[in-house]
């Protein structure tokens, strides 16, 4: 295990983390709705994301074991912060959205690993919302302009942002509560 992070702990974490960014839209709608359509393109914003994600990928590298690939540990980490620079000079259309994708897949293994051999059914409820996830993130790495749709979708509508807001915060409640009278302690 790269990551000690338990189920219980990584429910309450997603829950806790769904239940206040969707309070967050559906109080403040507006504010969020004009930050989420000026996020694709927001540069300071895709270095920061890229940053974090280039700086937990060079971690990961120097701290797992990587099999058969240990002898290109060092060319690998080497190479992390010229690729960084690489992108954060020559990739201006929509590094945001790539910088999230990038940190969405790295997010991804610890909650996994969380609920990894783990027999309770609550697991899937998070492993089914982390693979929602990491499809969603393999389109905005590669086609970056997707995210903006879909914002584009969510926003259009009030009854939409509404929806969304709401199946935010019941997802979010629902992992909370779960690991209170399913999950058991390992």
């Amino acid at each position: 295990m790269i990551y000690p992070l338990k189920l219980e702990y990584a429910l309450y974490l997603v829950g806790l983390a769904l239940i206040f960014s969707h309070s967050w839209a559906f109080f403040k709608p507006e504010e969020t709705k004009r930050w989420l359509q000026a996020l694709p393109r927001d540069k300071a914003l895709g270095v920061f994301f890229v940053t974090i994600a280039a700086a937990w990928f060079y971690w990961l590298v120097k701290s797992m074991d990587l099999g058969e690939f240990s002898s290109w540990r060092e060319r690998v980490l080497y190479a992390i912060p010229v690729i960084w620079f690489l992108t954060w000079y020559f990739v201006d259309e929509f590094l945001a959205v790539r910088g999230l994708g990038m940190l969405v897949l790295l997010g991804a293994e610890p909650l996994l690993e969380s609920a990894f051999l783990r027999p309770e059914t609550s697991r899937l409820l998070l492993v089914t919302l982390v693979y929602v996830w990491i499809a969603f993130s393999l389109f905005w790495i590669g086609m970056p302009f997707t995210l903006r749709d879909q914002i584009a979708w969510l926003t259009r509508s009030p009854q939409r942002w509404r929806l969304a807001t709401f199946g935010g915060l019941a997802y979010g409640v629902l992992l909370l509560v779960l690991p209170l009278f399913f999950a058991k302690s390992g």
